[in-house]
Protein backbone atom coordinates (compact mmCIF):
# COMPACT_ATOMS: atom_id res chain seq x y z
CA UNK A 1 0.00 0.00 0.00
CA UNK A 2 1.12 3.67 -0.75
CA UNK A 3 0.56 4.22 3.01
CA UNK A 4 1.34 3.11 6.38
CA UNK A 5 -0.27 2.10 9.88
CA UNK A 6 -1.32 5.05 11.89
CA UNK A 7 -0.21 3.44 15.04
CA UNK A 8 3.62 4.47 14.21
CA UNK A 9 3.09 8.42 13.44
CA UNK A 10 3.83 9.18 16.87
CA UNK A 11 6.74 8.21 17.07
CA UNK A 12 8.57 8.25 13.25
CA UNK A 13 7.35 12.60 13.34
CA UNK A 14 9.12 12.06 17.45
CA UNK A 15 12.46 10.72 15.71
CA UNK A 16 12.15 13.18 12.23
CA UNK A 17 11.65 16.37 14.53
CA UNK A 18 14.77 15.62 17.28
CA UNK A 19 16.82 14.88 14.44
CA UNK A 20 16.34 18.35 12.93
CA UNK A 21 17.68 17.32 9.44
CA UNK A 22 18.93 19.97 6.84
CA UNK A 23 18.76 17.56 3.71
CA UNK A 24 16.25 14.25 4.08
CA UNK A 25 15.54 11.46 1.69
CA UNK A 26 12.10 9.33 1.78
CA UNK A 27 12.57 5.96 -0.12
CA UNK A 28 9.36 4.81 -0.95
CA UNK A 29 7.28 8.29 -0.81
CA UNK A 30 3.69 6.60 -1.82
CA UNK A 31 0.67 9.02 -0.68
CA UNK A 32 3.47 11.25 0.73
CA UNK A 33 2.87 11.17 4.20
CA UNK A 34 5.71 11.81 6.01
CA UNK A 35 7.37 14.24 3.40
CA UNK A 36 4.63 15.80 4.16
CA UNK A 37 4.19 16.13 7.54
CA UNK A 38 8.12 16.06 7.96
CA UNK A 39 7.93 19.35 5.92
CA UNK A 40 5.19 21.20 8.24
CA UNK A 41 7.12 20.06 11.40
CA UNK A 42 10.39 21.07 10.35
CA UNK A 43 9.55 24.61 8.71
CA UNK A 44 6.79 25.78 10.75
CA UNK A 45 8.05 24.90 14.17
CA UNK A 46 11.22 24.99 16.24
CA UNK A 47 14.64 25.78 15.09
CA UNK A 48 15.11 27.38 11.83
CA UNK A 49 11.16 28.43 10.96
CA UNK A 50 10.88 29.39 7.39
CA UNK A 51 10.08 32.90 7.15
CA UNK A 52 8.26 32.77 3.82
CA UNK A 53 5.02 30.63 2.83
CA UNK A 54 6.91 27.86 0.15
CA UNK A 55 10.10 28.76 0.82
CA UNK A 56 11.80 25.90 2.10
CA UNK A 57 14.47 26.15 4.58
CA UNK A 58 15.19 21.84 4.49
CA UNK A 59 15.70 19.86 1.05
CA UNK A 60 13.40 17.31 1.51
CA UNK A 61 13.91 14.33 -1.91
CA UNK A 62 11.99 11.14 -2.21
CA UNK A 63 12.73 7.62 -4.15
CA UNK A 64 9.49 6.19 -5.78
CA UNK A 65 9.51 3.05 -8.00
CA UNK A 66 5.70 3.72 -9.01
CA UNK A 67 5.13 6.81 -11.04
CA UNK A 68 1.60 6.35 -10.73
CA UNK A 69 1.46 7.06 -6.94
CA UNK A 70 2.62 10.89 -7.76
CA UNK A 71 0.50 13.92 -7.28
CA UNK A 72 1.21 18.27 -7.37
CA UNK A 73 1.42 17.57 -3.68
CA UNK A 74 4.20 15.50 -4.15
CA UNK A 75 5.50 18.17 -6.25
CA UNK A 76 5.00 21.06 -3.52
CA UNK A 77 6.11 19.08 -0.75
CA UNK A 78 9.42 17.40 -2.28
CA UNK A 79 12.04 19.61 -4.31
CA UNK A 80 12.49 16.14 -6.21
CA UNK A 81 11.36 12.94 -6.10
CA UNK A 82 13.65 10.30 -8.13
CA UNK A 83 11.21 7.35 -9.83
CA UNK A 84 12.94 3.83 -10.40
CA UNK A 85 14.13 1.21 -8.11
CA UNK A 86 16.32 2.98 -4.59
CA UNK A 87 19.16 0.41 -4.90
CA UNK A 88 19.80 1.29 -8.40
CA UNK A 89 19.48 5.41 -7.80
CA UNK A 90 20.59 5.66 -4.23
CA UNK A 91 24.70 5.28 -5.85
CA UNK A 92 24.28 8.27 -8.14
CA UNK A 93 23.39 10.45 -4.70
CA UNK A 94 25.26 12.21 -2.90
CA UNK A 95 25.95 10.79 1.00
CA UNK A 96 25.36 14.13 2.83
CA UNK A 97 21.87 13.26 3.99
CA UNK A 98 21.03 13.96 7.33
CA UNK A 99 18.49 11.55 7.79
CA UNK A 100 17.02 8.72 5.84
CA UNK A 101 13.62 7.18 6.00
CA UNK A 102 12.77 3.60 4.99
CA UNK A 103 8.95 3.75 6.88
CA UNK A 104 7.35 0.38 5.47
CA UNK A 105 9.54 -0.54 2.46
CA UNK A 106 11.80 -3.43 3.85
CA UNK A 107 8.99 -5.88 4.44
CA UNK A 108 8.55 -5.47 0.07
CA UNK A 109 12.10 -6.38 -0.82
CA UNK A 110 13.42 -10.14 -0.21
CA UNK A 111 15.78 -10.49 2.78
CA UNK A 112 18.94 -10.38 0.89
CA UNK A 113 18.00 -7.12 -0.84
CA UNK A 114 16.51 -5.84 2.14
CA UNK A 115 19.98 -5.96 3.50
CA UNK A 116 21.65 -4.70 1.06
CA UNK A 117 19.06 -1.58 0.34
CA UNK A 118 20.07 -1.00 4.67
CA UNK A 119 23.62 -1.10 3.89
CA UNK A 120 23.19 1.39 1.08
CA UNK A 121 20.87 3.67 2.73
CA UNK A 122 23.80 3.49 5.76
CA UNK A 123 26.48 4.64 3.11
CA UNK A 124 24.44 7.57 2.01
CA UNK A 125 22.84 9.72 5.29
CA UNK A 126 24.20 10.32 9.11
CA UNK A 127 21.00 8.79 10.27
CA UNK A 128 19.11 6.16 9.39
CA UNK A 129 15.11 5.53 10.47
CA UNK A 130 13.41 2.15 9.54
CA UNK A 131 10.00 1.09 10.18
CA UNK A 132 8.64 -2.44 9.33
CA UNK A 133 5.36 -4.42 10.44
CA UNK A 134 6.06 -6.87 13.02
CA UNK A 135 3.84 -9.41 11.33
CA UNK A 136 3.09 -8.14 7.67
CA UNK A 137 -0.57 -9.58 6.52
CA UNK A 138 -0.16 -11.38 3.08
CA UNK A 139 -0.14 -8.49 -0.14
CA UNK A 140 0.06 -8.91 -3.44
CA UNK A 141 -0.14 -6.31 -6.02
CA UNK A 142 -1.80 -3.06 -5.59
CA UNK A 143 -3.13 -0.52 -7.25
CA UNK A 144 -1.63 -2.19 -10.70
CA UNK A 145 1.93 -1.48 -8.35
CA UNK A 146 3.33 -4.84 -8.29
CA UNK A 147 5.93 -3.90 -5.97
CA UNK A 148 3.30 -3.66 -3.19
CA UNK A 149 4.17 -7.15 -2.60
CA UNK A 150 5.26 -8.55 0.61
CA UNK A 151 8.20 -10.48 0.63
CA UNK A 152 9.94 -11.13 3.64
CA UNK A 153 9.65 -10.14 7.66
CA UNK A 154 11.95 -8.48 9.98
CA UNK A 155 13.20 -8.64 13.60
CA UNK A 156 15.86 -6.57 15.37
CA UNK A 157 18.28 -9.31 14.97
CA UNK A 158 18.19 -8.32 11.32
CA UNK A 159 20.15 -5.18 12.61
CA UNK A 160 22.15 -6.47 15.23
CA UNK A 161 25.39 -5.31 13.49
CA UNK A 162 24.79 -1.67 13.51
CA UNK A 163 26.42 -0.47 17.15
CA UNK A 164 24.76 2.90 17.28
CA UNK A 165 21.04 2.43 17.32
CA UNK A 166 18.03 3.17 18.81
CA UNK A 167 14.85 1.10 19.11
CA UNK A 168 12.13 2.48 19.69
CA UNK A 169 8.69 0.59 21.18
CA UNK A 170 5.46 0.25 19.64
CA UNK A 171 3.17 -2.40 19.35
CA UNK A 172 2.52 -2.75 15.44
CA UNK A 173 6.05 -1.88 14.41
CA UNK A 174 9.86 -2.91 14.89
CA UNK A 175 11.12 1.03 14.53
CA UNK A 176 15.18 1.31 14.34
CA UNK A 177 16.82 4.90 14.34
CA UNK A 178 20.35 4.17 13.08
CA UNK A 179 23.44 6.51 12.84
CA UNK A 180 25.65 9.05 14.55
CA UNK A 181 22.58 10.54 16.62
CA UNK A 182 21.12 7.58 17.92
CA UNK A 183 22.70 8.67 21.14
CA UNK A 184 21.42 11.98 21.56
CA UNK A 185 17.78 10.87 20.06
CA UNK A 186 17.92 8.62 23.02
CA UNK A 187 18.81 11.17 25.79
CA UNK A 188 16.23 13.24 24.60
CA UNK A 189 13.34 10.32 24.71
CA UNK A 190 14.74 9.68 28.09
CA UNK A 191 14.30 13.04 29.40
CA UNK A 192 11.20 13.45 27.94
CA UNK A 193 9.77 10.37 30.44
CA UNK A 194 12.19 11.15 33.44
CA UNK A 195 12.44 14.73 33.19
CA UNK A 196 8.97 15.63 35.39
CA UNK A 197 10.18 13.13 38.05
CA UNK A 198 13.99 14.25 38.42
CA UNK A 199 12.22 17.90 38.51
CA UNK A 200 9.96 16.56 41.47
CA UNK A 201 12.68 14.76 43.06
CA UNK A 202 14.57 17.76 43.05
CA UNK A 203 12.31 20.32 44.87
CA UNK A 204 11.75 17.15 47.49
CA UNK A 205 15.17 16.82 48.46
CA UNK A 206 16.12 20.95 48.45
CA UNK A 207 13.33 20.96 50.84
CA UNK A 208 14.21 18.01 53.24
CA UNK A 209 17.80 16.91 52.92
CA UNK A 210 19.97 19.33 50.54
CA UNK A 211 23.03 17.39 50.86
CA UNK A 212 21.13 15.14 49.16
CA UNK A 213 20.39 17.36 46.42
CA UNK A 214 24.11 18.58 45.95
CA UNK A 215 24.83 14.76 45.56
CA UNK A 216 22.28 14.02 43.03
CA UNK A 217 23.18 16.74 40.64
CA UNK A 218 26.54 15.34 40.86
CA UNK A 219 25.36 12.34 39.82
CA UNK A 220 23.11 13.80 36.83
CA UNK A 221 26.35 16.35 35.98
CA UNK A 222 28.59 12.68 35.88
CA UNK A 223 25.83 11.11 33.72
CA UNK A 224 25.97 13.97 31.14
CA UNK A 225 29.10 14.06 31.12
CA UNK A 226 30.17 10.35 30.29
CA UNK A 227 26.44 10.57 27.45
CA UNK A 228 28.14 13.49 25.96
CA UNK A 229 31.47 11.92 25.79
CA UNK A 230 30.38 8.53 23.88
CA UNK A 231 28.28 11.01 21.43
CA UNK A 232 31.28 12.25 20.68
CA UNK A 233 33.50 9.05 19.58
CA UNK A 234 30.46 8.09 17.13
Amino acid sequence: MPTSHFDQLNEIIELIVLTQPRRLLDIGVGFGKYGFLAREYLEFHGEGQTKEYNRWQRRIEGIEIFKDYLTPVHQFIYDEIYIGNAIRILPQLGDDYDLVLLIDVLEHFDSETGQCLVDECDRHCRNLLISTPKRPAMQGAVFGNPNERHQSQWNKQDFARFKDKLIVRNRHSWIFYIGADSGRIADALRWKTWGPIHSRLSAVLSLFCPPALKLWRKLQQHRRRTSNSKNSLR
